[in-house]
């Protein structure tokens, strides 16, 4: 097995960084559009696209070796957004859906709790947020430990949680259908 990709020099980082609140602010416009309200029927779809890609930027986030800090305290980039008026527009956007069946601990234990896409996306655009205030006052090194460290400790198995709910939405919501629907259809098909 190799070893984790490393990131070399500055210039490294400095890229890293800049992908990463690329990534970032793409996620967080795409969450706030879906939680507008002004696409409903596009909710799920574009909630599944924007996940797997915020996935992707976290995966390579874990898979480099571990950021490490100059310093070992945070530097107060001021309050953290107030996420409550985001998550009530998700659970909105979401209702009849939001809640879904988790697991507290998917390696070490089979404990059931419950979850929400709600409180996910919010969680997940939190993390995201605070590292892009420390990437904005020029703390590239500083904003990627936090993603790095908040992909792992947290947004990331909330997100990995809410694709698989997407997914598993949008399969229902394609797949199933009504006995007859499908009967009559078949026999429309058979016999033009």
């Amino acid at each position: 097995m190799q070893p984790p990709p490393s990131v070399g020099g500055d210039a490294d980082l400095a890229e890293l960084a800049g992908l990463t609140a690329s990534e970032a602010r793409h996620f967080i416009a795409a969450i706030t559009e879906i939680a507008s309200g002004s696409a409903p029927d596009a909710a799920l779809p574009l909630a599944l696209l924007a996940t797997a890609d915020i996935l992707t930027t976290g995966a390579r986030l874990g898979a480099i070796q571990d950021i490490v800090l100059d310093e070992r305290y945070e530097p107060d980039d001021g309050d953290d957004t107030d996420l409550a008026a985001l998550r009530a527009a998700l659970a909105n956007v979401f209702e009849g859906l939001d809640e879904y069946a988790d697991l507290v601990d998917p390696v070490t234990s089979t404990e059931l709790t419950t979850g929400s896409l709600a409180t996910d996306f919010s969680v997940i655009v939190g993390a995201l947020d605070h590292g892009l205030k420390h990437f904005a006052r020029g703390n590239q090194v500083e904003a990627l430990w936090w993603w790095q460290f908040s992909y792992l400790s947290d947004w990331g198995e909330r997100a990995a949680m809410a694709l698989r709910v997407l997914h598993g939405l949008l399969a229902h919501v394609r797949l199933d259908a009504d006995d007859d629907l499908v009967a009559e259809a078949e026999f429309d098909a058979l016999h033009p």
